[in-house]
C-alpha cells in the first residue's frame, strides 16, 4: 500500500503536468511513429552513417536487422570518475556484437569537475555545463541512425545533462552505465580534521594536499556521498541502470559483466514485443521515487535543481513545496559522508541501494507499478544483489540479505536515523530557499543572529583570516545565482564555517548560490529565491540585520520592518569581474536567459 502522502503529491504532480507532459508525450509518439532508424534514411545519409564501420556492421545497419545503439560519452581522463569510460566504447561494441546488434559513438559531451574548479572561476561554467550536455546529446543523437542509447556519465551536471538530452528523444529506450566508485582512502574524518586545521593555519599546504592526493588516489567516483554519487542512486532507483551496479568499483570482473549486460538489456528493450522508451520509463511515479531516494540517502541539495530541470524536460511540474512534503513523511536510513563517516563503498557493502530500496518498498514509500528497464516488473528486481555466474561471463541476480550489514550506516524503515528527510522548504520575507539538516544537530536547527553581507566567497574568507568572525553571525553571501555568476558551488566556505562552528559561535549561511552534495555540517540555506541579481529581497539586506532562520518551522526572516525593507534600495553587486575570463564570456547569453532555482536554474525549459 502507497503511503498517502506519496499519492497525494504524486496526484498533484499529474494533474500540474497535465498539459505539458501530454504535450511532450505526443512528440514523443510522433517521433516512434516514424519506425526504425534505417528505415526512413535515404541512401546517401546512410552511407555516411555507417562508412566508417566493418562490412558485418555496415549489413546489420543497413538491413535493419539488428538495433543500432548510439553510445553517448562524458569520457575524459582528467575526471577519475570518467578515465574508465576510455575502455568502453570497444567493450560495448563487441557486447552489442555478441547479441546481435551494433553500436557506434554517436558523440562526446563536456565533463568538468567542480572539486577542480572549487573556488576558481571556472566554477561559474559549472551549472551551466548540464544544459551544454544536454545540447550536445541531443546533436549527438540527431543523425537518427539509432534505435537505442548507452550513457555513460557520473558526476555533477553530466548526468542531469545526459537525461535532459536523452528525454529530447524519448521514443528511444535508454540504459545508463556506470563506471563505478574508487576504492576507499583515508577515512573522511581524517581528510575533514585536516582540511580545517589547513584554514586555521595550523597545516601545511603540503600536509593538506598529501590528505586530499589518499582521499582522491584513483580511477573512480570520489567516494563520499555528493553529487555524482547521488546522480547514481537516482538512476537505480529510477530504474534507468541495472540492480546493484551503481556502486561497483571499476576495473573488476563483475563491472565489466555489469556493462555488457547492460547493452544485452537496452538491445532486448528495442525490440517491438519488449519495447520500452525512455519516456515511459520516466513519469511522475518515476520522478517521486527519485527524490524519495534523495531524501531518504541524504543526498545532494543540487537535485534540487536538477530534478526539477530533468522532470521539466519530460513534461513534468515538480516542486520544492512537492519535496518538502515528502521529506516530512520520508525517514532519513541512511548515514554516508558527510551526514556521517561511512563512505560509499561502504555504504555499499552495509547493503546499499539493494536494501535501501526494499526498505522503501515496504514502508509504501516507492511507486512499484513503475517501468523500468527491466520492463514492467516495478522495483522490486532492485532488491538484488548482482555476482559473477559460476562461469564468471555473466551476472546473476540473488536477493539482498535480510538485515543490514551495518546499523550505523543504512537502518531499516522502522528504525531510522531521523523520521523525516534531510530537506526543507524554507519561506518568508528573504523568499524561498532550502536547507539540507540531515547532517544538523538539534542545537543549529534554528539559529537567530546579526547578518555580515559579503558579495564573494573569497570577501568571506578574508574577513576570517583578519579575525573579524569570532562571533554569533549569519554569513549572507550574496550576487551568487545563476543570473549573477552562474551559481557556483560555495563549498570553499565549509572548512572556515565549520572552524567557527566547533569554537563556539553560532554561524549559518544564506545565500541565492549552492553549496553542493558535500553541504551538511553547517546550516546553509541556499538557492535563495528571486536572487540578488533580480532585486530580490535579498539584495536588501545589510550588516546587523536580525535574521531567523529556523529549519524546524520552515521559515528564514529578516527581522526588519516591512516598509523599511521595501523602500531600501537594492545591491546592485559589482559583477563585471565576472563577465569574462576562463571562458565566462561565451555564456553571458546564459546568464541572461536562466531561470531561477525554483524552476530549476535552466536555459532550456
Amino acid at each position: 500500500m502507497v503511503h498517502s502522502k506519496l499519492k497525494a503529491v504524486t496526484e498533484r504532480i499529474v494533474e500540474r503536468s497535465e498539459e505539458t507532459r501530454g504535450q511532450y508525450l505526443a512528440q514523443v509518439e510522433h517521433a516512434r511513429r516514424e519506425g526504425r532508424a534505417a528505415s526512413h534514411l535515404s541512401c546517401g545519409n546512410l552511407a555516411h552513417a555507417i562508412a566508417a564501420s566493418g562490412e558485418r556492421e555496415k549489413n546489420l545497419i543497413a538491413s535493419g536487422r539488428g538495433p543500432n545503439l548510439a553510445i553517448v560519452t562524458a569520457y575524459n581522463d582528467m575526471l577519475s570518475a570518467h578515465q574508465p569510460y576510455g575502455t568502453y566504447p570497444q567493450k560495448l561494441k563487441q557486447a552489442a556484437a555478441n547479441c546481435g546488434a551494433t553500436a557506434q559513438v554517436a558523440g562526446g559531451v563536456p565533463a568538468m569537475c567542480d572539486g577542480v574548479t572549487q573556488g576558481r572561476a571556472g566554477m561559474e561554467l559549472s551549472l551551466f555545463s548540464r544544459d551544454v550536455i544536454a545540447m550536445a546529446t541531443a546533436i549527438s543523437l540527431s543523425h537518427d541512425v539509432f534505435e537505442g542509447g548507452l550513457y555513460l556519465g557520473i558526476c555533477d551536471k553530466i548526468v542531469p545533462g545526459l537525461i535532459i538530452g536523452a528525454l529530447a528523444f524519448g521514443h528511444l529506450p535508454a540504459v545508463f552505465v556506470p563506471a563505478g566508485p574508487m576504492p576507499t582512502g583515508i577515512a573522511n574524518a581524517e581528510k575533514v580534521r585536516v582540511r580545517q586545521l589547513y584554514a586555521e593555519g595550523k597545516a601545511s599546504r603540503e600536509e593538506l594536499l598529501a590528505a586530499e592526493c589518499a582521499s582522491y588516489h584513483s580511477p573512480g567516483t570520489c567516494t563520499f556521498y555528493g553529487t555524482a554519487n547521488s546522480n547514481q542512486m537516482l538512476v537505480e532507483i529510477m530504474g534507468l541502470q541495472l540492480p546493484g551496479s551503481s556502486f561497483v568499483n571499476p576495473g573488476t570482473e563483475l563491472r565489466d559483466a555489469l556493462s555488457e549486460a547492460a547493452v544485452r538489456q537496452l538491445a532486448q528493450i528495442t525490440e517491438p514485443s519488449q519495447y520500452t522508451p525512455l519516456a515511459r520509463i520516466l513519469s511522475e511515479k518515476t520522478f517521486v521515487n527519485g527524490i524519495v531516494g534523495l531524501l531518504a540517502t541524504g543526498g545532494s541539495t543540487n537535485h534540487t535543481l536538477h530534478l526539477i530541470a530533468m522532470a521539466r524536460a519530460a513534461g513534468i511540474q515538480i516542486t520544492w513545496r512537492d519535496m518538502a512534503e515528502l521529506s516530512r513523511v520520508v525517514p532519513l536510513l541512511c548515514h554516508v559522508y558527510p551526514n556521517g563517516t561511512a563512505d560509499i563503498n561502504q555504504f555499499a557493502a552495509a547493503g546499499g541501494m539493494q536494501l535501501l530500496i526494499r526498505e522503501l518498498l515496504d514502508a509504501g514509500l516507492l511507486h512499484d507499478d513503475v517501468h523500468t528497464i527491466l520492463g514492467q516488473s516495478g522495483l522490486k528486481p532492485y532488491c538484488h544483489d548482482p555476482f559473477l555466474s559460476e562461469d564468471r561471463q555473466g551476472v546473476v541476480w540473488r536477493p539482498t540479505p535480510a538485515e543490514s550489514g551495518d546499523a550505523t550506516i543504512i537502518r531499516p524503515a522502522s528504525d531510522p536515523f531521523l523520521e523525516h528527510g534531510g530537506l526543507q522548504l524554507l519561506e518568508g520575507n528573504l523568499g524561498k530557499s532550502v536547507i539540507k539538516v540531515s547532517a544538523l544537530k538539534s542545537e543549529q536547527l534554528h539559529i537567530k543572529a546579526p547578518a555580515i553581507v559579503f558579495e564573494s566567497q573569497d570577501a568571506l574568507l578574508e574577513s576570517f583570516k583578519a579575525g573579524e568572525l569570532e562571533r554569533d553571525f549569519i554569513a549572507v553571501v550574496r550576487f551568487q545565482g545563476p543570473q549573477a555568476n552562474g551559481m557556483p558551488e560555495l563549498h570553499k566556505l565549509t572548512p572556515t564555517l565549520g572552524v567557527l562552528q566547533d569554537r563556539g559561535y553560532k554561524v549559518a549561511l544564506v545565500t541565492d548560490g549552492r553549496m553542493s552534495g558535500a553541504s551538511g555540517k553547517v546550516p546553509a540555506a541556499i538557492h535563495v529565491s528571486p536572487e540578488a541579481a533580480e532585486g530580490g529581497p535579498i539584495a536588501r539586506l545589510r550588516d546587523g540585520d536580525m535574521i531567523e532562520l529556523d529549519s524546524e518551522a520552515g521559515s528564514l526572516v529578516v527581522h526588519v520592518d516591512e516598509a523599511e525593507l521595501a523602500v531600501r534600495e537594492a545591491a546592485r553587486g559589482d559583477l563585471s569581474s565576472h563577465a569574462r575570463g576562463m571562458g565566462r564570456e561565451l555564456f553571458a547569453n546564459a546568464r541572461a536567459l536562466a531561470s531561477g532555482a525554483e524552476s530549476g536554474a535552466s536555459i532550456l525549459y
